[in-house]
């Protein structure tokens, strides 16, 4: 298993602002991530006046097709984006929604691709971008086993690099939707590496998915979880990123030293001292017959018999007198 790579994605978090965008290039800096992602939308290439609002949010576009127009930035500033996010060390991703959107992305110089759960069926988008030569991340939030093998073969067809990860298109997913079973389907089903790509909003569900073998996390970032924004109850604040990235590789140290339950010779002096030796709780006379009642285990080990053998003592008779809370040993037995 390999590291996980962590990729805090801003989406639409920035709500059209290249101030704001930029503010959290800086922020999402901090948090040891590796990568920061966005979404290139460029309204006349990917969409039409048209296009309806899954959920009618916004206060000020008449239709979604004016939100992506509010949305979008020009090919410049995305290359200022591109900047910045090298200088603050982070790994610049994009979603494409077009294949203009290519276009753009391979005039910045992206290093790989993110695909979103809605374009895993647009081939002709998959075809521009095995065009390029990139690896490319693939998300299977709405996509059946069946549909995601056609779009697997036909990446393999373009000898395209890929990984894919788990998600569920659900805003925020609750517990029951998480699907991390998933994740070791995707591994043992296409052989590639699997990643979990997250919006329930809980640091808790990356972590697990990471315990359960995920190489890739993905999850919606925020400011603050009471801002405007399609994706801000589904998102992460940058503290709870901060947090999760060091549980994440605590937990990532932990698989890579898996213990070995048939050695414990590390423990021995331990066991020396936690580990406990009979005694008798009672004055008993020579000859008494030992019964249940009449032991106790007492700290630390070797002053005694073991614990663990008390009931071959049972109904022995004692070859001497014994005070309350003596040790009992083999030679005090007839």
């Amino acid at each position: 298993m390999n590291k996980p790579y962590l990729i805090a994605e801003i989406g639409q978090a920035h709500e059209g602002s290249l101030g704001i965008l930029h503010s959290y290039i800086d922020a999402v800096a901090a948090t040891g991530v590796q990568a920061i992602k966005f979404q290139m939308h460029i309204a006349e290439a990917e969409s039409s006046i048209h296009e309806p609002f899954r959920v009618k949010f916004s206060y000020e576009d008449a239709t979604r097709f004016e939100y992506w127009e509010r949305m979008g930035f020009t090919q410049e500033q995305w290359k200022g984006i591109k900047t910045h996010c090298d200088e603050a060390g982070l790994d610049f991703i994009c979603s494409p929604f077009s294949n203009l959107a290519v276009d753009w992305l391979e005039d910045i110089g992206v290093k790989y691709y993110k695909i979103g759960s809605g374009e895993v069926n647009n081939w002709l988008l998959l075809d521009k971008i095995a065009q390029t030569g990139k690896p490319l991340i693939l998300s299977s939030g709405m996509s059946s086993y069946a549909e995601l093998d056609k779009t697997i073969a036909f990446l393999n067809e373009r000898n395209v690099s890929f990984s894919i990860l788990q998600c569920t298109t659900s805003y925020p997913t609750q517990p029951e939707q998480y699907g991390l079973n998933v994740i070791k389907e995707l591994k043992e089903r296409y052989g590639v590496t699997v990643g979990f790509s997250d919006h329930s909003s809980k640091t808790s569900t990356n972590i697990a998915a990471v315990a359960l073998g995920a190489e890739i996390l993905e999850f919606h970032v925020v400011f603050d979880k009471r801002m405007f924004g399609p994706d801000t109850k589904s998102s992460l604040t940058i503290d709870e990123v901060s947090d999760m990235v060091v549980s994440v590789n605590e937990i990532y140290a932990a698989l890579q030293h898996p213990i070995d339950k048939n050695h414990n010779e590390q423990f021995l002096t331990l066991k020396s001292i936690f580990e406990k030796s009979l005694a008798v709780n009672k004055d008993l006379p020579k000859g008494h017959l030992l019964t249940f009642d009449d032991l106790e285990a007492k700290k630390p080990k070797g002053y005694g018999i073991d614990a663990q053998k008390f009931q071959e003592l049972i109904g022995k008779p004692l070859k001497k007198d014994l005070k309350q809370w003596d040790f009992l040993n083999e030679a005090d037995l007839a």
